[in-house]
């Protein structure tokens, strides 16, 4: 009903369009046969609008319609009938599912009343809602179905009103009826608000300002956020409908009881969005500041668990999450739990008075039926052990005990999550007793065909190693057999990982490195220099930084006086440098050339072109290098084969490298067949190599490792591409 009371002057001698409640209450009287009071009041239907021509008078020590002085009236026309309980009852009482008529009545009637005691201010217009379920009740309504054309009114009244006093009132009428029947309220409320429009959004607001209704009101939408198993049009509804109350101004207070409930809600729906396919991968998250709409599902909800952190004190938490990415990992079908767990982190960093709270709430949850829930909670459950005071709120070995049992689930993901608690309790909380449990589970992970599961043991190994008392023997014995295995994944971040805990170790253990060739971290390094090398050619720029690193420390560990030649082969693929590096390795483990060659041969039957490459220049240079008495005869013709087939590869460098590289290793045979030739040269000079030639191979096309090739120039830059920076 456009208009309603508001739309008519008041105190100009109009009637007024709305029915009172005293009119109400006489009608109901009247069907049940009580005697009635006073009335001097007519009726006269219109087609969009049902109208009592009188001047009502409200008192608060009466429940009678009395005539104001001076007033008339109006005679019935023959469009008009008499008023009468019975005309007054079929109009206005007949439920909700009549024609608008009946709803606009209804509206028009809370309205009505509250403008008429705006003065009396909370407590009347509290009083009128009162009066008004009664007389509903006992008409024997459903009071709910009465409360939803109430509601429905109010949509279509309140955006008509003007500002002030009148919206106010109105406004009133919707928390009256939310503090007896807040249920009923947010049931008429929430199918209108998907999508949400301006005039559902303002009375979610009106119901989040009052602070008598508002902690019921967050309660029922929790419960209906809570009471789906799928992200279903009602749960969605009630997200947002806790968007627009949790941005008011201290609403968050009335979720004290109930906070840890409603985040974990918030966070549970965001991940049976991303399961279900409702959000993009990449979705666009809206600020807190934006005035529109948001977009999507996955927005309204990561809206409002802004709103819930940055009304409670969580701002540095929103920060925190939006510089590492965590609301975008929050809402991606593959990336989720990650963002819990950022999530949870910073958390424990910014919002520890929350802590506790969550924790017992997840307990239950660890056992849930419904798989988002589970994993929702266990990566919840994993973060928050970060933190010492929340992991101590359950004894230690009920904790490993559940650790251990994720450990053995089939889900690759709980195991993934569990070895990351097992990493957060060992580590975070400084229990260093726990390794005997840490330990095994780590070096298990390491043959996982999940990149999760290996990447997070890698990265528990390398922060287990700078800790004080770090096993640095027992992890070299261990890690043998498995890490260079690891330095060859396909997957290029298990590569990166796996070079750089090579390199924390061996600087962990440079004592150990210098004494005797037989410890086992030294063993370790010799079995994984030919792989660094190589892998300074990887094309993952992680994998050559890393390897890179990773040989700087063992040039230092070792003593080999090498820097300068590596550094110059990692950014400018030096052949000369490689050389010397070469020659120094030959001379100074002689023993091992054999297992130098093998290692390298590998490698040339490898599907990237850079590598084979790398693969085949490292052959020759250490052929060139080598003594053939360091060499056996099968060795050498394993070699000339495969450079033989690689002289017809497709790829031009890897041919002329390996044409190069054959020519060494027929020069290398043809001295091991001589042996008188061998014996009188090496009396001659102690290079056994002198009367070979020097191999001499290309600049590499594959990758420029140099400034100059980064910067895309070939020398130094003219004024002109100066000007282009």
């Amino acid at each position: 009903m456009a208009g309603g009371v508001w739309g008519r002057g008041r105190g100009q001698g109009a009637t007024v369009g709305a029915l009172t409640l005293t009119a109400v209450a006489e009608g109901i009287r009247a069907s049940q046969g009580q005697p009635l009071g006073p009335l001097s009041t007519s009726s006269q239907s219109k087609p969009q609008e049902l109208e009592l021509e009188a001047e009502p008078q409200v008192h608060a020590a009466t429940t009678a319609s009395e005539v104001e002085p001076g007033s008339t009236a109006t005679a019935p026309t023959a469009s008009s009938e008499p008023y009468s309980p019975h005309n007054a009852r079929e109009a206005v009482l007949e439920g909700p599912h009549q024609s608008s008529l009946e709803e606009g009545a209804l509206a028009d009637l809370a309205m009505y009343t509250a403008a008429c005691l705006e003065e009396a201010g909370f407590a009347g217009t509290q009083a009128t809602a009162v009066t008004l379920s009664s007389a509903l009740e006992a008409r024997g309504e459903k009071l709910e179905d009465q409360v939803h054309a109430l509601v429905c009114g109010l949509l279509v009244q309140v955006p008509t009103l003007a500002e002030g006093r009148p919206r106010r009132a109105a406004l009133r009428v919707l928390s009256a009826l939310a503090l007896e029947h807040a249920q009923d309220v947010v049931r008429a409320l929430l199918p209108r608000s998907l999508p949400l429009d301006r005039a559902a959004a303002e009375l979610w607001r009106s119901l989040s300002r009052n602070q008598r209704v508002n902690g019921q009101v967050l309660v029922q939408l929790l419960w209906a956020l809570k009471g789906a198993s799928r992200p279903e049009p009602k749960a969605l509804a009630a997200t947002r409908a806790l968007g627009e109350m949790l941005t008011v101004s201290g609403c968050v207070g009335a979720t004290r009881g109930f906070y840890p409930h409603l985040l974990l809600a918030l966070v549970t729906q965001l991940h049976e969005l991303a399961r279900d396919g409702c959000s993009p991968e990449s979705p666009k998250v809206w600020v807190l500041s934006h005035r529109g709409p948001p977009h999507s599902h996955a927005s309204c909800t990561v809206e409002a668990l802004k709103a819930l952190l940055t009304g409670d004190g969580g701002r540095m938490v929103v920060t925190c999450m939006e510089q590492v990415g965590g609301w975008r990992r929050l809402v991606g079908a593959h990336t989720h739990l990650e963002g819990v767990l950022l999530l949870a982190s910073a958390m424990v960093a910014h919002a520890d008075h929350h802590l506790r709270g969550l924790f017992a709430d997840l307990l239950p949850r660890l056992r849930s039926t419904d798989n988002s829930q589970r994993l929702t909670a266990i990566a919840f459950f994993t973060g928050l052990l970060q933190s010492s005071p929340t992991a101590r709120l359950l004894r230690e070995d009920v904790i490993l005990e559940r650790l251990r049992t994720w450990q053995r689930d089939p889900e690759p993901t709980v195991r993934w999550l569990g070895l990351l608690g097992l990493r957060h309790l060992a580590l975070n909380c400084r229990k260093i007793r726990h390794m005997s449990t840490l330990l095994p589970a780590l070096l298990g992970a390491l043959g996982e065909g999940d990149v999760r599961l290996v990447g997070t043991a890698l990265g528990a190994l390398r922060r287990l190693l700078v800790q004080p008392g770090a096993p640095v023997r027992l992890l070299s014995w261990q890690l043998r057999p498995r890490l260079p295995l690891l330095l060859d994944d396909p997957r290029d971040s298990v590569r990166a990982s796996a070079v750089g805990l090579l390199g924390t170790l061996v600087r962990r253990g440079q004592r150990w490195l210098r004494v005797g060739l037989h410890g086992p971290l030294r063993k370790l390094v010799l079995q994984s220099l030919v792989p660094l090398l190589l892998r300074l050619h990887d094309p993952s720029q992680d994998t050559a930084e890393s390897s890179e690193w990773t040989l700087a420390r063992c040039d230092k560990a070792l003593r080999w006086g090498l820097l300068e030649e590596m550094v110059t082969v990692a950014h400018y693929d030096s052949p000369e440098a490689l050389s010397r590096v070469c020659y120094r390795l030959v001379q100074q483990y002689p023993s091992h050339i054999p297992c130098f060659l093998s290692q390298t041969q590998g490698y040339l039957r490898s599907p990237q072109d850079s590598l084979r490459r790398a693969a085949t220049v490292l052959l020759g240079f250490l052929v060139y290098h080598a003594s053939p008495r360091h060499v056996d005869q099968d060795l050498l013709d394993s070699l000339f084969q495969d450079l033989g087939q690689l002289q017809s590869d497709p790829e031009p460098a890897v041919a002329a490298a390996a044409h190069e590289s054959t020519q060494q290793v027929a020069l290398l045979a043809h001295a091991q067949a001589q042996p008188r030739q061998r014996l009188l040269l090496r009396l001659v000079s102690r290079n056994t190599h002198w009367a070979r030639p020097t191999p001499c191979y290309a600049d590499s096309p594959f990758q420029r490792r140099s400034l100059e090739g980064r910067w895309g120039c070939n020398g130094p830059c003219s004024p002109d591409q100066m000007s282009s920076f």
